[in-house]
């Protein structure tokens, strides 16, 4: 009998815990839907000038997403790129320096198929850009790590890009460009700003379970009431 009781106890633990991430996804999908609402609001704001140098190490998630304008002129550096995949198929970001009076910008010229890529030349001249600000994507990306010394890339990097390209001190951002009328190649205005929000689902799934482990603990509980009483 004492081990139906604690079988009983830890049904109703599980019970228990299993509410309780029902409870942390329902906080999770309220911090979720508060977060797309300010990124909406930001991408409907009018362009800003990009944040200067004096700003970087206040830049945050929270900026990402914020329409921004850079004037400047091109370095002269070849251009990086960096893998991805669009609705064009698989290929590369394109990204050069952008000289400001706020400091060094690294600019997402767009996308570029593979077999594209060698028809890409550096930009020169001077340059007044229009996009989204992007905040540095450190290390890589999925199961791939940055190889610098390859001049492989997977995410985009600032600072690695910076340190690989000896650019010097570059934004911990990047500018993520609006397709120019009339180019090709790279392609501009690519940004897909999309959050997955499936934590509706996840809840119910665990106050599903958290009944069903509740339901169960009293059917131990009862199934020890009637054998004492018989």
């Amino acid at each position: 009998m004492r081990g139906r009781w604690a079988l009983a106890g830890v049904a109703l633990l599980l019970a228990a815990m299993l509410a309780g991430l029902g409870v942390w996804q329902v906080e999770r999908r309220a911090w979720k839907l508060a977060l797309i609402d300010r990124v909406e609001a930001r991408l409907a704001a009018p362009a800003q000038p990009a944040p200067p140098r004096a700003r970087w190490a206040t830049i945050t998630d929270d900026d990402a997403y914020a329409p921004i304008t850079a004037t400047g002129t091109w370095r002269a550096a070849p251009p990086v790129f960096t893998q991805a995949v669009t609705d064009f198929g698989a290929g590369y970001w394109v990204l050069s320096p952008l000289d400001t009076a706020g400091g060094t910008i690294l600019v997402n010229r767009g996308f570029v198929p593979t077999g594209d890529r060698k028809a890409i030349t550096a930009p020169s001249g001077p340059a007044r850009i229009t996009g989204l600000l992007r905040v540095t994507e450190p290390d890589g990306g999925f199961l791939r790590d940055n190889d610098p010394a390859d001049d492989r890339w997977y995410s985009r990097d600032t600072a690695a890009i910076a340190r690989a390209r000896r650019l010097g001190q570059v934004a911990p951002y990047f500018i993520d460009a609006e397709a120019l009328p009339g180019t090709q190649w790279p392609r501009g205005g690519l940004t897909v700003v999309r959050f997955r929000n499936n934590h509706l689902v996840y809840a119910l799934t665990w106050f599903t379970l958290a009944v069903m482990m509740a339901f169960a603990a009293w059917r131990i509980a009862r199934g020890r009431e009637r054998t004492e009483a018989a």
